[in-house]
């Protein structure tokens, strides 16, 4: 077990670290690329997002070659990418040249979650996913925690050209970890199992079920948490630089800490025979119920809310662990890239779309009024009843079956016990509902 953690999962662990710290490190360099370089808020927006955008595009074909080849050679290799893209990003003078850096950046950090919980499928026991899946995402999203006060500090010593350096030679020295030390192995489909296709997975009712949610939620929460909550804590709160830097330290650690508690009751849930996914809409819900909260604006600090926000974005705890009970092993890195193309396609829209919505304002002694932000999360917010609901439908439906079938065998008033039917003994009443697959 010492070796499985030492050559597999704090390898893979830190290269998910470098990952998150890059998606997330533009919310506290925003303001100083945007004064250096003359960045508005939609230029900003799209060169954040384009990480998104990005890494949106590689899951598919990431997944596949990491069915294919193994995460140890796929990863180490996407991190040399992500570390010349971080070099360039350091050296870059004009938007172009920061949007190709930051493209780089995407693809390199592409396969970061999946190569590493493809390395827990093959050699974790499966019952431990979910435990394993929070392990290793607290300890990637400490990237974000990473992104605010200790990035700061580097910040006003070597400033942002200074950090993407060391940030380049970070990325560097991970691949040659991943590759030296990690070892390979191809998980061999048995002869019962389907043909590992993208069929596979698309055709799977479940999958479209669950889908929608994780998307417009977990999505969401990446959009907001890497990018927007610095500008709507400076705009809405009028906090200062210091008080800043603390509040998105405090959201950073909820997250982080937010993926080992999911993990602890997922692993919970399983062990008293319940399924995952109620679990799931249930931080769905608390999500929803922040971003309402942050839309009426009530007199009183924000950083509860936006702690309920970031604690969304570690739900990839339980969202993976429910993938990797629909499919096979040899399927699970294809299927959670499906899964990604979605989340951060939406990460992508909300970051990007939510910057266009803030530019419809003018700017009020230079700050975003908060009209603009109600309306960019309010539309997102609607977005995620609908999926909340489209996930809800097959449980109600369910539930009526059952409440109609209960209403047909109670015996109706005036009758006795006697004339009421009794089925024999070896049929399954309900067995429909019981059993019912979505």
């Amino acid at each position: 077990m010492w070796r499985l953690i030492a050559c597999i999962f704090l390898p893979f662990a830190a290269g998910y670290y470098l990952a998150y710290l890059f998606r997330t490190i533009n919310t506290l360099i925003a303001g100083p690329l945007g004064s250096d370089l003359g960045l508005g808020a939609a230029d900003i927006g799209l060169l954040t997002s384009i990480y998104f955008l990005v890494v949106m595009a590689g899951q598919i074909p990431i997944g596949m070659l990491l069915d294919r080849y193994g995460p140890r050679r796929v990863q180490s290799l996407l991190l040399v990418v992500a570390a010349a893209g971080a070099a360039l990003f350091g050296l870059s003078t004009g938007f172009v040249s920061l949007l190709i850096a930051r493209a780089m950046i995407g693809l390199g950090s592409a396969a970061a979650l999946m190569s590493g919980l493809k390395m827990i499928v093959l050699w974790f026991p499966r019952e431990r996913l979910a435990l394993i899946n929070g392990f290793m995402i607290m300890l990637g999203s400490l990237g974000a925690v990473t992104a605010t006060a200790p990035a700061e500090v580097l910040l006003d010593w070597i400033g942002w050209r200074g950090l993407f350096a060391v940030l380049a030679a970070a990325s560097a020295l991970a691949a040659i970890l991943i590759y030296l030390v990690a070892p390979e192995r191809v998980d061999s489909p048995s002869g019962s199992t389907k043909p590992a296709t993208l069929k596979t997975i698309y055709s799977d009712q479940r999958f479209w079920r669950i889908a929608p949610l994780s998307a417009t939620c977990i999505g969401s929460a990446w959009a907001l948490q890497s990018l927007w909550a610095a500008p709507w804590l400076c705009d809405i709160e009028r906090l200062n630089r210091t008080s800043l830097v603390s509040e998105l330290f405090v959201m950073a650690t909820v997250l982080s800490l937010g993926a080992l508690v999911l993990g602890v009751l997922a692993t919970w849930v399983r062990s008293r025979g319940r399924n995952m996914e109620v679990l799931f809409a249930a931080v769905a819900a608390l999500l929803i119920g922040a971003e309402i909260v942050l839309i009426l604006h009530p007199p009183w600090p924000s950083l509860l809310p936006w702690c309920v926000v970031s604690v969304a974005g570690s739900a990839t705890a339980l969202t993976y662990a429910i993938i990797g009970d629909y499919f096979p092993p040899q399927l699970v890195a294809r299927a959670n890239g499906g899964l990604n193309v979605l989340q951060f396609g939406w990460a992508f829209i909300v970051q990007y779309g939510t910057g266009l919505i803030l530019e419809r304002w003018p700017v009020e002694a230079g700050h975003h009024p908060l009209i603009a932000y109600q309306t960019a999360f309010g539309l997102n917010m609607l977005l995620q009843l609908a999926a909340l609901a489209w996930f809800a439908v097959p449980w109600f439906r369910s539930r009526k079956g059952k409440g109609r079938t209960s209403a047909i065998l109670q015996p109706a008033c005036g009758w006795s016990s006697a004339h009421a039917a009794i089925p024999a003994t070896g049929v399954a009443i309900l067995e429909a509902d019981e059993h019912l697959e979505w």
